[in-house]
């Protein structure tokens, strides 16, 4: 990458702005990972949709059911996807440290511009900021030339408190947090730490509000951004530029405007079925979903009915 990691912060604050999104890979019938359908999402989310940065192989995008190899071939398709526009920030997330490794350095090496690291689950453990704060600076220290997001989310099992958060801001190459808790306490980080790194949260309906409250620059990310979006009708994008402008009455009527859409989107969502649900949003779209891999289910053909019929009437202009 063009930084080093005492320029990471720096690096960060100029360029990582905007709204960012994360990715779900699409599978083909055969299950194998659709790189023509994920090239074609690539272009439309950044050229189409002005997506400044794609989060790629999170829990979005199925990494768990990916092998190793696969995961690296991602990242070198976004790589090469996003080489005449857009940034990437590559999932290491695991829980073998050894695989986060491996694949921290192969982001680095094909010219990722990031990387992002959930919290790992702490089997034994409940007194956990030492271990943490170790877990990450093994991380930081097997990299020279990349930033790293950190990603606090209850499935870890705990949420890492604004005050470790703060701690771990200290770290010369960590930029930024994937923050996946509630409100006060990613104001209290914001409060603590936003002059080292972004704090961010992958809520949309709360994403202006944050702009306008918080002062923050940067969405990260999750996938409303191509999922309320088309290339005719960008409002997500036009509701963030009208609040980073400081025009918020014009921010939030667009913004509202766009609650029928996201009634649809969740309103339509079968509960255990969040992936497929947005593979089948993405075909409404004209954009490639593809399967789920196992063990995540497919919708039925009376949820796409429902989904199909919401999307219809929703207001969005396809």
């Amino acid at each position: 990458m063009e930084y080093t990691r005492n320029e990471a912060k720096a690096y960060a604050r100029e360029n990582m702005r905007g709204i960012w999104a994360a990715a779900l890979m699409p599978f083909a019938d055969d299950l194998s990972i659709d790189e023509d359908g994920f090239r074609h999402n690539v272009q439309h989310w950044v050229h189409e949709l002005g997506i400044e940065g794609l989060f790629i192989s999170g829990k979005q995008g199925q990494f768990s059911a990916m092998t190793l190899d696969e995961r690296k071939r991602t990242f070198e398709l976004a790589v090469e996807a996003t080489a005449d526009g857009g940034q990437t920030i590559m999932s290491c997330s695991d829980q073998n440290m050894d695989v986060v490794i491996e694949l921290a350095k192969h982001a680095e090496n094909v010219g990722a511009d990031y990387i992002v690291v959930h919290a790992p689950a702490l089997h034994f453990t409940t007194a956990q900021d030492e271990t943490l704060l170790g877990y990450y600076e093994t991380i930081s220290k097997s990299v020279d030339h990349i930033g790293i997001a950190l990603w606090s989310h209850p499935s870890s099992g705990y949420l890492m408190s604004p005050e470790l958060c703060n701690r771990l801001a200290d770290i010369d190459n960590v930029v930024a947090i994937k923050y996946s808790v509630p409100r006060e306490m990613y104001t209290t980080l914001t409060e603590l730490a936003s002059d080292r790194i972004q704090v961010s949260t992958a809520s949309e309906p709360e994403w202006l509000d944050n702009i306008i409250d918080l002062h923050w620059q940067l969405y990260l990310c999750s996938s409303p951004p191509y999922l309320l979006q088309t290339a005719k009708d960008r409002r997500m994008h036009d509701y963030t530029q009208a609040a980073l402008a400081g025009r918020i009455d014009e921010a939030r009527a667009i913004s509202a405007s766009l609650d029928p859409v996201r009634n649809a989107l969740w309103g339509t969502r079968p509960a255990e079925k969040p992936n497929a649900h947005q593979k089948y949003w993405q075909e409404l779209l004209g954009q490639r979903g593809g399967r789920v891999r196992a063990p995540l289910l497919e919708l039925t053909d009376d949820e796409k009915a429902i989904t199909r019929a919401g999307f219809e009437a929703c207001g969005l202009e396809v």
